[in-house]
């Protein structure tokens, strides 16, 4: 009776949970559509000025005509390739350096202010700069987009590296482990929810620097769409752009939140 009970309260909690976060995709699903219906309302009766918002049909009516004739599919991908490079270089270097942090404590305590100093300064400022030395390409966006996500990555995990329980690393280091096993069997499992958390806060930093590299050297992507249609007044181009970007980095964001749930299954309840 006590096992019969026991599998049916559980039960019921895991369809309370499924029916919340039932509920919770309805409202968002819901929440945007109203925006975008107030949206289309609005322009529709004259009451914002379409010239400066545009409309959702205005916006969609472009973004077919986009897509069918090959230039949507281009500027995207130069911008998410771009955005992936850097990502992903930012976040494995970042690793790299917050190991070697960990590894020698002398080095830690030596770069501390600097790596307090480089993560308060303005990226983006700086931007203009690291594409004259890097170069007015390719190398120059992909560069602007490292250096604004990886002194994070840095931060975060080296302070995730710290906080592992040292009792933990008292007992293997009593059983002979060497600190590279340590590292191996207990620093890196351990910091793997602070490193998914650091994804999706990278994936986001890599955009920035990306679009603000775009915006100052790029002759395609997102950034060079958003720019040109500043420049010859068609504010519908912006507002696509802009809802691309957003779609794309949402997208972006569910893949790394269904590999936190992979890793980390209990984050999902």
């Amino acid at each position: 009776m006590y096992k019969k009970g026991s599998s049916h309260s559980h039960e019921e909690y895991l369809r309370s949970v499924k029916n919340r976060n039932r509920a919770i995709s309805i409202a968002r699903v819901s929440l945007l559509m109203m925006v975008i219906i107030l949206w289309e309302l609005a322009a529709y009766f004259n009451l914002i000025d379409t010239f400066l918002t545009s409309s959702p049909s205005a916006i969609w009516k472009l973004f077919v005509e986009y897509s069918l004739h090959g230039k949507l599919y281009y500027h995207v991908g130069v911008s998410v390739a771009e955005t992936m490079v850097g990502f992903l270089a930012g976040t494995i270097l970042g690793l790299m350096v917050a190991i070697g942090l960990w590894w020698s404590n002398f080095w830690a305590k030596v770069l501390d202010p600097y790596l307090v100093i480089l993560n308060s300064l303005p990226k983006t400022a700086l931007a203009p700069i690291i594409i004259i030395w890097v170069g007015a390409g390719y190398s120059g966006i992909i560069v602007t987009a490292i250096s604004i996500s990886i002194v994070v990555t840095i931060m975060n995990m080296y302070d995730s590296f710290k906080s592992v329980d040292t009792d933990k690393i008292k007992l293997l280091n009593t059983f002979g482990a060497t600190k590279f096993q340590v590292l191996k069997k207990l620093i890196l499992p351990s910091s793997i929810p602070t490193l998914i958390s650091t994804l999706k806060i990278s994936i986001g930093l890599s955009w920035v620097g990306v679009i603000v590299g775009e915006f100052l050297v790029s002759k395609a992507g997102i950034g060079y769409l958003i720019v040109y249609g500043g420049q010859v007044f068609k504010l519908d181009i912006v507002m696509m752009g802009v809802v691309v970007l957003a779609l794309i980095s949402a997208l972006m964001y569910k893949i790394i939140s269904v590999i936190e749930n992979r890793f980390i299954p209990w984050k999902e309840q």
